[in-house]
């Protein structure tokens, strides 16, 4: 989903953190990104680099005004947000068809398009106002690999077949699993990216990975560039034709 602002997390008390697992900056923390000029992005990136690096130039100049992104996420778009998306890649497939539920600002579906070239891409996000500006980034950026679809995830069982599915600060891993199982085929995969916590919220879903038929099910310590926190990523895949529902 997109870089909404943080959420409470009632196993934390006070301390608030986003679905990265990571603790907001202070407050009037309005410094530049570190990582803007950083010549390991265009090298980590490859041949994404162009639309990651468009991408993240609207994000900067319009996800603020648009909603998007809170005032303080702009100084940090690279590690926590445009990198924290990469990271799930390496677990998607590099071709067939893999759908982001619950997009938002293409966090990370733009960024998977941009790295799965071979890849049909679908942004699932049901806000009027976050599918314009999807369109908008799948214009600009030119990725003629990626379908905007405006729905619920829950209103696309049957209308869609995926190899893979993945999501980022949609839902606990229980709901992102009921949301998410009927859209991919069986052998497929759905891939979360989540925060550090995952071991926990994994064990927590055990009933619904059981009656899912979920098998394989893993928590990945992702990295990107060195000197970088991890991201965490649960991969899941549909072993058979249980009660998805």
């Amino acid at each position: 989903m997109s870089a909404a602002p943080p959420r409470p997390d009632e196993n934390r008390g006070s301390c608030v953190v986003d679905e990265t697992g990571r603790a907001p900056a202070a407050a009037g923390d309005d410094a530049p990104d570190p990582l803007d000029g950083d010549e390991r992005l265009p090298e980590y990136f490859g041949t994404a680099w162009p639309q990651v690096e468009r991408f993240h130039r609207m994000l900067v100049e319009e996800g603020e005004l648009r909603g998007l992104i809170g005032p303080r996420e702009v100084g940090r778009l690279w590690e926590r947000h445009l990198l924290n998306s990469a990271a799930v890649v390496p677990y998607l497939p590099s071709t067939g068809v893999i759908v982001d539920v619950g997009s938002g600002a293409g966090l990370p579906g733009v960024v998977v398009a941009a790295m799965r070239p071979e890849a049909e891409v679908v942004l699932v996000e049901p806000m009027e106002r976050r599918t314009t500006w999807l369109e908008d980034v799948v214009a600009a950026t030119g990725l003629g690999n990626v379908t905007v679809r405006r729905a619920r995830a829950q209103e696309l069982d049957g209308a869609l077949e995926a190899d893979a599915v993945t999501a980022r600060a949609v839902a606990a891993l229980d709901k992102l699993f009921r949301w998410t199982v009927p859209l991919v085929r069986t052998g497929g995969t759905v891939v979360a990216l989540k925060g550090s916590r995952a071991r926990d919220e994994l064990a927590a879903a055990g009933s619904v990975v059981r009656k899912l038929r979920l098998v394989e099910t893993a928590v990945h310590e992702a990295r990107t560039l060195p000197g970088l926190d991890p991201t965490y990523v649960v991969t899941a895949v549909r072993g058979g034709s249980g009660d998805v529902r």
